[in-house]
């Protein structure tokens, strides 16, 4: 796989200290967490020969229970938690059959319903044969699923007789290694400004940068914020775009978003790109949405360029409110490391259900960051998750907006045309065989390159006209 390692932070930060500092040192700090998060990883217990009876309500079981074999946990008290999921020890084994669980509420001490966890989770992760994925950390997982703040669990793993893991000794045998990660995102200060979920839509405007002060009545350079290392390395990675510790990057129009690219020279823009490139949202920094950057691997890994935008669904429900986003992603972060194993959260961007878009993998928002979201495709591509799950349910407009406007730009600096096809080469997956040269569309959804029901059936019917509009917003 082409790409490079990036691990000096004297470089990177140095770049960022030549910057100057348009916001404040309050306003930096309030996007700090101020409770980091944790991980409660609690091994999977035999639970007997399983029956439909077992769990009430649930159809489809197996009619032969001597065949499945069935782990869980009994209902008990844990520490609170807001997001839940189940990881095993082979990272290539399939969990074949099914997971659900149940959560007692802490705001209100009721227990839910059984839930479904999706099983097929194994297609986002990095390529075979990488570096990420032979840290020998990798592990097998579901979905994680996000059921707010809870503070009480019931599981059950059942498999399913029919179908065989390529980890199992025998049909209807569970992966090894099974255990349930309580994941709490811990508390940032103040979250940025979301939109009011009543109305569904991205917020009227962005929050209005500060004005620069007259030349002849410049204040002092504000002292720069308190952030680690790790911290600083991520957030100069979006330098020039956005000062050091900035909570967002700002949105520009199309004009200043080419004229932006140019002067940054963060991609090898030709003549012909330059008018193409769409105007840049509102993006909320890893920094805005409180990522702990301890977690992470140091240093960042690129790709050549940026081919294709690959959409995803995170497949871990549509029940939280856009202001509860930023938990969300610091729960699916903390998922994708501490339980995955993986080196970062795994896509280059996400897009909550009112639009509003967030960085995802650091390394820079215009840069051609190798992520782990479409196993097989994961070079010379950018991969948005649009958090919810849309099998079933609609994604909201504004998300499918915000969707258009992201690629319309991301695509522009690399010259991509969102209508077009593209041809990329295959690193290995249960579609396409390893070295397979597969032409995409610019815009593909991941069920493109891989077997799976990722983005949900309702997102993937939105990506025509998402083309077409992110086309519209290029110019083109």
């Amino acid at each position: 796989m082409r790409g490079f390692l990036a691990s000096s932070i004297g470089v990177v930060t140095a770049a960022a200290l030549a910057v100057p500092l348009t916001l404040s040192t309050p306003a930096l700090a309030e996007a700090v967490p101020v409770a980091p998060g944790t991980t409660q990883s609690l091994p999977l217990v035999p639970l007997g020969p399983s029956t439909t009876a077992r769990i009430p309500g649930v159809p489809g079981m197996s009619a032969t229970p001597d065949l499945a074999e069935t782990r869980g946990l009994t209902p008990r008290d844990v520490k609170t938690f807001s997001l839940v999921g189940v990881v095993w020890d082979d990272a290539a084994a399939e969990l074949g059959g099914r997971v659900q669980v149940r959560t007692r509420s802490v705001a209100t001490g009721a227990w839910s319903d059984w839930q479904d966890v999706d099983t097929h989770n194994g297609e986002h992760a990095p390529d075979p044969d990488t570096a990420e994925r032979g840290t020998g950390r990798a592990r097998g997982a579901t979905a994680p699923l996000w059921v707010g703040p809870s503070n009480g669990v019931e599981v059950r793993v059942e498999a399913d007789d029919a179908t065989a893991t390529r980890a199992a000794a025998r049909p209807g045998r569970l992966p090894s290694g099974l255990r349930l990660e309580l994941v709490d995102p811990g508390a940032a200060a103040r979250p940025p400004a979301a939109p009011d979920d009543k109305n569904g839509g991205p917020p009227s405007s962005a929050p209005a940068a500060p004005a620069a002060p007259a030349d002849d009545d410049k204040p002092d350079a504000p002292a720069l914020p308190e952030m680690s290392m790790e911290a600083a390395e991520s957030s100069s990675a979006n330098v020039p775009h956005a000062p050091l510790g900035a909570l967002e990057v700002s949105a520009l129009d199309k004009a200043d978003s080419a004229a932006d690219a140019v002067l940054a020279s963060d991609s090898e823009l030709t003549a012909a790109a330059r008018p193409y490139i769409g105007p840049r949202p509102r993006i909320v920094t890893r920094r805005g949405w409180g990522a702990d950057e301890s977690l992470r691997e140091p240093g960042f890994v690129y790709t050549s360029t940026v081919k294709a935008a690959f959409v995803h669904h995170t497949a871990s429900g549509n029940n939280y409110a856009c202001k509860d986003a930023p938990a969300v992603l610091r729960s699916l972060y903390r998922y994708h490391v501490v339980s995955e194993g993986w080196r970062d959260f795994g896509y280059n961007f996400a897009v909550d259900k009112c639009g509003t878009v967030y960085e995802g993998r650091a390394g820079g928002v215009a840069k051609a960051v190798l992520g782990a979201h479409t196993m097989g495709f994961n070079a010379d591509s950018m991969g948005v998750a649009v958090i919810g799950t849309y099998s079933s349910a609609a994604p909201p407009k504004a998300a499918v907006a915000a969707v258009a406007g992201l690629t319309a730009w991301k695509l522009g600096l690399f010259g991509a045309d969102p209508r077009a096809k593209t041809t990329l080469r295959s690193g290995g997956g249960n579609r396409y065989k390893k070295g397979t040269n597969v032409k995409l569309n610019v815009i593909s959804g991941h069920r493109d390159g891989f077997a799976t029901e990722c983005p949900g059936r309702l997102l993937y019917n939105q990506l025509p006209p998402t083309r077409t509009a992110s086309a519209k917003l290029q110019g083109r």
